[in-house]
């Protein structure tokens, strides 16, 4: 009797795993279309990375629809977090990573060479990644898509609008290597149009306030390259260089609202689409990423704040875009 018993479990069962497995296959041939779920990390929350995530999220959402699904995580401005966000990438199997800045992208480099990984809002893939002779394309598993705006035309832009200034502060935060770059490339560019540059590095937004406090006590202009942790904390920079008042040039859009008088920046939003149309090739099209060279913002647009250069009297020429409050 125990054996007609268990033979009878047995048998429904079976018959009850066929049925569902009949029953998954139908709806899969039904819709006949795969699904892809994307991990995003997110280094921090500014308006620069932001708009980079939303414009990536849109592109991909216009090319595949509902296909895709997103798991968007944000590291709140620490590095070891986005390691812990990228392990669990790995464990869901995602089908492709999108790394927000330099400290998710080194974190995606460690965590996967198997997963598709595409950055964004990076400014020198060669400085973030460590490869040395870097021609433009990373290989392996990686791509992504550089804010990096001429820093020879920024140096300009500084010249354009600050003539007679003679000290020049590089404020920047020590912790992020494409920040490094930034500084130590458009020194060379300022010393050769007559200014005296000095480092003032800050190592996270603990000692910034003292950093700045001292930059304005010796400096005629202050430069901020695009840098995370600057874009996350632009009110302490403001509340102590404008009533110094100490104009501060940037080196993106963000950055500029909260604390500059004027930046030669690009779109991260049109940043962002350009990343999410190279993850539908990859995604939909088979595009393999090993082949696919970095890609730049095609445009680059002069930005003025208006209410800060009204409060230090500066007079922006032609040619300069208001950014909107």
């Amino acid at each position: 009797m125990k054996k007609v018993v268990a033979l009878l479990t047995t048998l429904s069962m079976v018959a009850l795993f066929t049925a569902c497995g009949s029953e998954t296959t139908s709806a899969k041939s039904e819709s006949g279309e795969k699904t892809y779920t994307v991990g995003i990390c997110q280094l921090v929350q500014h308006e620069a990375l932001d708009a980079a995530t939303k414009g990536f999220e849109d592109a991909l959402k216009e090319a595949l629809g509902d296909q895709v699904t997103f798991d968007e995580q944000n590291a709140q401005g620490d590095s070891n977090t986005c390691s812990t966000i990228i392990n669990s990438f790995v464990s869901n199997k995602v089908d492709l990573i999108l790394a927000n800045a330099t400290p998710a992208l080194q974190a995606a480099a460690a965590g996967t060479n198997e997963i598709p990984i595409l950055g964004t809002s990076i400014t020198e893939y060669g400085v973030a990644l460590e490869i040395e002779g870097f021609d433009g394309t990373v290989g392996g598993n990686i791509s992504g898509t550089s804010d990096l705006a001429p820093l020879d035309g920024q140096a300009d832009m500084l010249k354009e609008l600050f003539p007679e200034a003679k000290n020049v502060a590089l404020l920047y935060c020590s912790a992020e290597a494409n920040s490094q770059y930034q500084v130590d490339t458009i020194k060379a560019f300022l010393e050769e149009r007559g200014y005296s540059c000095e480092y003032y590095a800050f190592s996270d937004s603990n000692d910034l306030s003292s950093v700045v406090t001292n930059a304005t006590n010796n400096a005629d202009v202050i430069y901020v390259p695009t840098d995370n942790t600057a874009a996350s904390n632009t009110e302490i920079i403001n509340n102590i260089c404008l009533p110094a008042g100490v104009p501060v040039v940037t080196g993106e859009e963000g950055i500029c609202a909260g604390c500059g008088v004027a930046t030669l920046s690009i779109s991260y939003y049109d940043l962002g689409v350009a990343t999410g149309k190279m993850a539908a090739k990859i995604l939909a099209e088979g595009g393999d990423i090993s082949t696919m060279p970095i890609e730049y913002a095609p445009n680059f647009v002069k930005k003025y704040n208006p209410s800060i250069c009204e409060s230090l009297n500066i007079t922006i020429p032609e040619g300069y875009e208001a950014i909107s409050e």
